[in-house]
C-alpha cells in the first residue's frame, strides 16, 4: 500500500482507500466531504482542525495497512 504524508490532499488519501473516512471522523474531522477536501493538504486540515498530525498520520497509514 502507499503510505500517507502529510503533503497528501485530503481527496488524493480518499481516493486511495475512501474507507479512510471513518479515521478522520474519528479525529473529529467530519467535514472530509466538503470542498475543502479538495485543496487542503493533510498537515493544513490538521492544522486547521487542531488535530495531532502524528497521530492522525499514524492512524491513517495504519488503517491503510489493513
Amino acid at each position: 500500500m502507499k503510505k500517507i504524508t502529510k503533503d497528501m490532499m485530503i481527496f488524493q488519501i480518499l481516493d486511495l482507500n475512501p474507507e479512510l473516512e471513518g479515521v478522520f471522523i474519528a479525529h473529529g474531522m467530519n467535514c472530509v466531504g466538503c470542498p475543502g477536501s479538495n485543496a487542503e493538504t493533510l498537515e493544513d486540515a490538521a492544522e486547521g482542525h487542531s488535530i495531532d498530525l502524528g497521530k492522525l498520520l499514524e492512524d491513517l497509514n495504519k488503517a491503510n495497512e489493513l
